[in-house]
């Protein structure tokens, strides 16, 4: 963290030490939002955890509605980017579909994870509807990924019914997890992903009671 003059960490550019500053004020915010609630949060209670005067944030962000919107885009895109990179090894449906499943998992349960998808879940009634239309072109975007790797499985009859419906529970299920999963408790991510595997492809029972 910076100091309360916010003088650049050594080595580090203007632009640079800006852009680690946002990302502080990114993950701060999506903390407290989720912690406290949105409305509950004052850019003092940002400032404060970011070791910054309080009106130090403006510098980045012209409101705090722009705090709310900045961090479900970045939630998003951090889950979405992470799906790809997973995604494009492995070329066969059914290996990109457990990839798939695993980072999201991973990338959805850890702490910043957590405070992000909990901001979109629950917090983002509060944006305006011109930024609610942003964030939901990302979830759309996101979303065709999912819609893409279900469609192959159907076509190779690896999966039966209403591929909509299937996208819809899956990333339910998923993103609800954060709710009752426990940093540090008796399953992990991976455990969570592979039994999720095995419920949704019956052919992967097998391999999960390994």
């Amino acid at each position: 963290m910076g100091s309360l003059t916010e003088a650049p960490a050594t080595g580090a550019s203007p632009a640079e030490d800006a852009g680690n500053r946002r990302g502080d004020i990114l993950r701060a915010a999506g903390k407290l939002f989720r912690e406290k609630g949105y409305k509950a949060t004052t850019i003092r209670d940002i400032a404060a955890a970011v070791n910054m005067r309080s009106g130090s944030p403006f510098y980045h962000f012209k409101t705090k509605h722009d705090m709310l919107l900045a961090v479900a885009i970045d939630g998003i895109a951090a889950i979405h980017d992470a799906v790809v990179a997973a995604a494009q090894a492995e070329p066969e449906p059914r290996s990109r579909f457990r990839a798939m499943i695993h980072a999201h998992l991973d990338a959805l349960l850890n702490p910043e994870g957590r405070d992000f998808a909990a901001v979109v879940i629950r917090e983002c009634g509060f944006l305006d509807p011109e930024a609610w239309a942003q964030v939901q072109t990302h979830k759309d975007s996101y979303e065709v990924l999912w819609s893409r790797t279900l469609d192959e499985l159907a076509a190779a009859g690896i999966l039966k019914g209403d591929m909509h419906i299937t996208r819809l529970l899956l990333l339910g299920a998923m993103n609800w997890s954060t709710h009752w999963y426990h940093p540090g408790g008796s399953r992990s991510p991976e455990d969570i992903a592979r039994q999720l595997c095995a419920l949704v492809l019956s052919d992967e029972k097998a391999r999960y009671k390994k």
